[in-house]
């Protein structure tokens, strides 16, 4: 099949074949982790991808686009498991208590415990200043508080919590439960599976208590 081609910002980029893009995203992904964006040369990317230097080009436009590609996908995947375990964790909701632990919990273990995640959020943090790209790019439709805050929205209709601000109640069982594990994991601080999970139960009870119904 022919090479499509698609216009951004008024260049001519090729589609391409899926395979070749996903040898040149995982390369770039594992290069960038490991040197960092600057030391990084197209060259090293397009030969552990195994593809022209001028593929990577036609494909990408230039190393910043590339990143941004790079972040793009490990934003995609980060919203799959924060699917999933809604999926699994929130949309049957018997006892809020016990699936809010256990959502938080999937996330803790299948994306904060990983260690290529938080390598990319490193990655993303000491690039932001010298790529504003980063810090311009909106991300707010595919933040995973978003969905989160969907869910909580229903709870508050299912009359289980009160919740004026759905969005903010998101961000507040997140920094209640996630990111103390998510601060401590970028700097390189490592925590027990125990006193993660104390922090999680801790943190949604807390939460529960800050929001549930009065009287």
């Amino acid at each position: 099949m022919a090479d499509m081609t698609v216009t951004d910002g008024g260049k001519t980029l090729r589609q391409g074949s899926a395979v070749k893009r996903e040898a040149i995203l995982g390369a770039a992904r594992g290069l960038f982790l490991a040197e960092g964006f600057e030391r990084t040369s197209v060259d090293a990317i397009a030969a552990l991808a195994q593809v022209s230097k001028r593929t990577v080009y036609d494909y990408f436009g230039d190393k910043r686009a590339l990143l941004l590609s790079v972040v793009e996908q490990a934003l995609g995947t980060l919203m799959s498991v924060v699917d999933r375990a809604i999926a699994d964790h929130l949309t049957e909701v018997q006892d809020l208590e016990a699936s809010l632990i256990a959502f938080a919990r999937s996330i803790s273990e299948t994306a904060i415990g990983s260690a290529d995640y938080v390598a990319l959020i490193r990655l993303v943090s000491n690039e932001a200043a010298n790529l504003p790209e980063l810090r311009a790019h909106n991300w707010a439709m595919v933040e995973p508080e978003v969905k989160v805050a969907d869910r909580l929205a229903a709870f508050a209709e299912q009359g289980l919590l009160v919740v004026p601000d759905p969005r903010m109640a998101a961000d507040h069982l997140t920094a209640l439960t996630m990111t103390p594990s998510m601060t401590g994991a970028t700097a390189g601080i490592t925590t027990t599976n125990d006193e993660t999970q104390r922090r999680i139960v801790a943190g949604v009870r807390a939460f529960i208590r800050a929001y549930e119904p009065r009287g």
